[in-house]
C-alpha cells in the first residue's frame, strides 16, 4: 500500500516506479550507454589522426585547436537545430552534436601527449631503424597513453551528461524520462533518471581508470620505486 501511495502522492523517492518501469528504465539507460559509447568512439578516431597531423606540422595545429574550441562554445540546442535539417530527427543528429563536443577535449590531451615525448626516446627509436609509422605506433601513441586516457575520461564523462540534451528529439536515453518526466512534474522519474545519470558517469570513469592502469604498467611501477626508498629510510 505504501508503495502504490507513493505513485499517488508523486513522491520523489518511489520504490513503487522501479518496480513498474524497470524495462523502461533499462531500455533508456542501454540508449544511453550507447550513445555515449558511439559519440566517444568516434570522437576518439577523428582526434587521433587530427592530433598526429597537428603533432607533425605545427602550423596546422592553431587552426584546428580553434575550429574545436568554436564547435565546444556553440549551446547543445543551438548545434541540433543546426543539425536536424542536415541529418533529420535521428539519433545520429546526437551523436554526431557530441562527436564535435568531444573533439576539442579528445584533440588537446592527445596533442599534449603526444608532444610530451621526450625528444631524446624519439632520436633514440630513429637511430635503432624505426621508421614514423613504427616510431608513432610503438614508442610515440605508448607514452601518450595517460593524457590519451585522461581526455577520454573528461570527455566520456562530460558526454554521458550532455546526451541527455538528445531528449528532446527522444533520442537522449535517459534524458528522454528526464524531460518527460520534467513535463509531467513526474518527481519519482525525475530523481530516478538523474540519478542513474550521475551513476552511469562515475562507472565509467571508474572503468576507464582501471583501463588506463592495465595499459601504463609502467607508472605503477614507477610509483612503487618511489615508495621504495620511503619505506627503507623508516626502517
Amino acid at each position: 500500500m505504501m508503495s502504490k501511495g507513493c505513485l499517488a502522492a508523486n513522491d520523489w523517492i518511489c520504490g513503487e516506479y522501479l518496480r513498474t518501469r524497470g524495462q523502461e528504465l533499462t531500455d533508456a539507460t542501454i540508449q544511453h550507454v550507447g550513445i555515449t559509447a558511439a559519440a566517444v568512439g568516434i570522437g576518439l578516431l577523428v582526434a587521433l589522426p587530427l592530433a598526429v597531423v597537428a603533432r607533425r606540422w605545427r602550423p596546422v595545429a592553431p587552426p584546428l585547436l580553434a575550429l574545436t574550441t568554436i564547435l565546444y562554445t556553440v549551446p547543445s540546442l543551438a548545434m541540433l537545430a543546426l543539425l536536424v535539417p542536415i541529418l533529420g530527427i535521428s539519433v545520429s543528429v546526437v551523436i554526431t552534436a557530441l562527436v564535435l563536443y568531444s573533439l576539442t577535449i579528445l584533440l588537446r590531451n592527445i596533442l599534449a601527449g603526444l608532444e610530451g615525448v621526450p625528444e631524446e626516446v624519439r632520436e633514440a627509436a630513429r637511430g635503432m631503424g624505426y621508421g614514423p609509422l613504427r616510431l608513432l605506433l610503438t614508442v610515440e601513441l605508448p607514452l601518450a597513453v595517460p593524457a590519451l586516457m585522461a581526455g577520454v575520461r573528461i570527455a566520456t564523462v562530460s558526454t554521458i551528461a550532455m546526451t541527455t540534451v538528445g531528449g528532446i528529439i527522444d533520442f537522449g536515453g535517459l534524458g528522454n524520462l528526464l524531460f518527460s518526466g520534467l513535463d509531467s512534474v513526474f518527481k519519482a522519474q525525475v530523481l530516478t533518471a538523474s540519478v542513474l545519470c550521475v551513476a552511469l558517469a562515475v562507472l565509467a570513469d571508474v572503468l576507464l581508470l582501471g583501463v588506463q592502469r592495465l595499459l601504463t604498467p609502467w607508472t605503477r611501477a614507477r610509483a612503487a620505486t618511489a615508495v621504495a626508498p620511503h619505506r627503507t629510510r623508516a626502517a
